[in-house]
């Protein structure tokens, strides 16, 4: 894991989650508590995945941190706050004694890059504050609970640091010592179920989500009510859905709580708009699709943003991705409008196509990734996967 006389170096990957019982408010900013549990369904990291080297040494002047090649400022409060609590928990580990190789007064280098279009607005913090805490602790020798570390980097990241169907615990203590997650489920466990990401063409969002929760907790009575008397519900609903693999319930209510979500974006003062014409125009075309089937084959979420993420088995993907194909007809980017997981061909049905293609928007949907979930962050243990070089400097850029 080191090198004689260079650095310690570790190097992780994490990957992205997407919330299906939605997050959002904070009843604590510094450490950041939620309002209300959460649940999600961890990603692939074959198609999305962070990967971050962390360096430690003696010869380190600074903490240094690169993303995707370009240095950034490592002075970052909740950069700092995961780094405290790694060190604070090897500190309690060897007992205050400092037997260890590895100093913990030394200065870190992380260089962190990720595998998919930062721009896509595809919940890069919850895989980057993950993935920084799992090398960090790895680095440290650190083991056992950390998606609380990861909690206080992303409130996200939390769930990040575990495979499969994940819950994140609102906790009661102040000090948010029981505010973490949980795997409800590994990633085996439902082998049929995909997700397809719909990347819609759109700018930079208007309002952060840091922003816009603190807007809504502040002026949304509807964000309350949801927190305290709807979420709870959801919650033991949804996990049984997903123990007994009935899509049916786990696809509506995943739809359900995501409106409700935009809902009391817009209940928010003045209102928050994070779905744009396309995204609602993929909603009524899940619907249509729905209705046409009779039942539920897919289900749409929307995180703070224009992006929708889609589930549906195995068996209804080919087909659906015809429909979107058909309804937002690729622009010039042909060829590279599907990407991940290999998508077969459909033909479509005449009366399926006069009864859910509206009139077509070319190029609204730039293009479709395909994956499924997947397991929790990895260690690399092959040293030319290290992003940093043995001088402890990014080995090559973005």
């Amino acid at each position: 894991m080191a090198e004689e006389r260079g650095p310690a170096v570790v190097t992780c990957t994490a990957p992205v989650n997407i919330a299906v019982i939605k997050y959002w408010g904070k009843r604590d900013t510094d450490l950041i508590l939620p309002i209300n549990s959460s649940l999600s369904v961890t990603l692939h990291q074959d198609q999305l995945r962070t990967t971050t080297t962390a360096a430690a040494s003696r010869d380190f002047t600074e903490d240094r941190l690169w993303l995707n090649g370009e240095e950034v400022d490592a002075a970052q409060p909740r950069l700092q706050a995961c780094l405290r609590e790694v060190r604070r928990l090897a500190r309690k580990r060897r007992g205050d004694e400092d037997a260890s190789p590895l100093n913990l007064s030394y200065k870190v280098h992380v260089a962190s890059e990720n595998n998919f279009p930062t721009a896509a607005g595809l919940a890069s913090s919850a895989a980057g504050y993950a993935c920084l805490v799992s090398a960090l602790a790895r680095l440290y020798g650190v083991e056992g609970e950390l998606s609380e570390v990861a909690r206080r980097g992303s409130g996200s990241a939390c769930r990040s640091m575990l495979g499969g169907f994940v819950q994140w615990h609102r906790g009661e203590r102040p000090d948010g010592r029981d505010s973490v997650a949980q795997q409800l489920a590994p990633e085996t466990h439902w082998p049929e179920l995909r997700v397809l990401i719909l990347v819609v063409s759109g700018e930079k969002k208007a309002v952060g989500s840091t922003a816009g929760m603190q807007s809504s907790v502040d002026t949304s009575p509807l964000l309350k009510y949801r927190a305290e008397a709807v979420v709870p519900e959801r919650l033991s609903r949804m996990a049984r859905h997903i123990q007994e693999r009935d899509f049916e319930g786990f696809g509506q209510l995943t739809m359900q709580d995501s409106n409700q979500f935009h809902a009391t974006c817009l209940d928010t003062f003045p209102p928050i708009f994070y779905l744009n014409d396309v995204s609602r125009a993929i909603i009524a075309l899940a619907h249509r699709y729905n209705a046409h089937h009779g039942r539920t084959k897919v289900a749409y979420t929307f995180d703070a943003g224009p992006n929708a993420v889609i589930f549906a088995l195995e068996d209804t993907v080919d087909e659906f991705v015809a429909v979107v194909r058909r309804s937002f007809p690729p622009a010039s980017n042909g060829d590279r409008f599907l990407r991940g997981l290999p998508v077969g061909t459909a033909a479509l049905p005449e009366e399926l196509a006069a009864a859910v293609v509206a009139e077509p928007v070319p190029g609204a949907v730039r293009y479709i990734l395909h994956t499924k979930p997947g397991p929790g962050p990895q260690l690399l243990r092959d040293p030319d996967q290290h992003l940093l070089g043995a001088d402890g400097l990014p080995r090559r850029t973005a």
